[in-house]
C-alpha cells in the first residue's frame, strides 16, 4: 500500500480493498472567530470547498474522511457555521462517502451528521487502516496498524548552509509509536502519519517540535529513531533524526 498525496490539499489516498481520501483540520467558520478578534475576513468556505470538491474528483474515493476539526468555534456553533455546514457537507455528500474522527473543535457537529458518518472518538479501523483526529489516546484496535491523525498541523522548515531554504510549509510526519503504556503492545509495529491541516491559513507545529510535546499523547509516545519527513506532495526529505536544527537557535 502506497498512499497518494494530494499537493493542492493537503490530502492524502489510502488505497486497500476501498479507496480513502483523507483530509484534516479543515476548520470551516473559521473567520466567525476571527472577526472577534478584529480580524474582518470574507468567508473562504466556498474557496476551500472548491480545493476539495476538485480534489475529490481527481481521486475518484469510496470515502471521504476528515480528520477532525471540520468546524472551527469551540465550544459552541456560530451563525456562519450554522449557515454553511449543511451546504458543505450536502456537498460532499453528493461526490462520495463521508466520515468524520471528531476532533477538539466539532462540538455540536452530531446534529448534522448522520448516525454512521461520526467515528468515535478515540478512532476506527477502516480497512486495515487507522483514522483519528490526534487528541485522545487511539482505541485499542488501532495498535498494530497504520494510523492517520490530524490536531498537530505538522509544517515542514528545511535549513541550509546560509539559514532557511523552506519555511512553515505543511508536511507529514510518519513515525512507529510505542504504546505500551496504553495496555497490551501488539506484534506489529504501530506507526502514525501526522496530516497537515487542510485549512491554507492554519501555520503550524515545526515536525521537529511535535515528538515529546504535550499537544497529545500519540506526540509523547513517539520514536524519534523511525520517525520520517515528507512534504505536502509526498517528496522524502529526511529521516527525523537527520533534520538540521534552526541555525538561529542557541545551542
Amino acid at each position: 500500500m502506497q498512499p497518494e498525496f494530494y499537493a493542492d490539499g493537503p490530502a492524502v489516498l489510502i488505497e486497500r480493498q476501498e479507496r480513502t481520501l483523507v483530509i484534516a483540520d479543515p476548520h470551516f467558520g473559521v473567520e466567525a472567530d476571527l472577526h472577534r478578534h478584529g480580524l474582518h475576513f470574507q468567508s473562504a468556505t466556498d474557496a476551500r470547498m472548491s480545493r476539495l470538491l476538485t480534489i475529490i474528483e481527481q481521486s475518484d474515493p469510496d470515502y471521504l474522511i476528515v480528520l477532525g476539526d471540520l468546524k472551527h468555534m469551540i465550544p459552541y456553533v456560530t451563525y456562519q457555521e450554522r449557515i454553511e455546514m449543511p451546504e458543505i457537507l450536502r456537498k460532499i455528500r453528493k461526490e462520495t462517502n463521508f466520515r468524520l474522527a471528531p476532533g477538539n473543535h466539532d462540538t455540536g457537529l452530531e446534529h448534522y451528521l448522520g448516525k454512521d458518518e461520526l467515528l468515535p472518538m478515540n478512532g476506527a479501523l477502516i480497512d486495515g487502516t487507522g483514522y483519528f483526529h490526534g487528541h485522545t489516546i487511539p482505541a485499542q484496535e488501532l495498535m498494530g496498524h497504520l494510523i492517520l491523525c490530524g490536531h498537530h498541523h505538522p509544517v515542514v522548515n528545511i535549513y541550509d548552509d546560509v539559514g532557511c531554504s523552506l519555511r512553515g510549509t505543511p508536511g507529514y510526519l510518519l513515525a512507529e509509536i510505542d504504546p505500551s503504556a496504553w495496555g497490551p503492545v501488539p506484534a506489529n509495529p504501530t506507526r502514525i502519519l501526522f496530516v497537515p491541516a487542510f485549512y491554507e491559513l492554519a501555520g503550524g507545529m515545526d515536525v521537529r517540535l511535535i515528538p515529546g510535546n504535550n499537544i497529545s499523547p500519540v506526540a509523547n509516545a513517539i520514536q524519534n529513531e523511525t520517525a520520517e519527513v515528507f512534504l505536502k506532495d509526498g517528496t522524502y526529505v529526511a529521516p527525523f533524526t537527520e533534520l538540521r536544527p534552526d541555525p538561529m537557535e542557541r545551542t
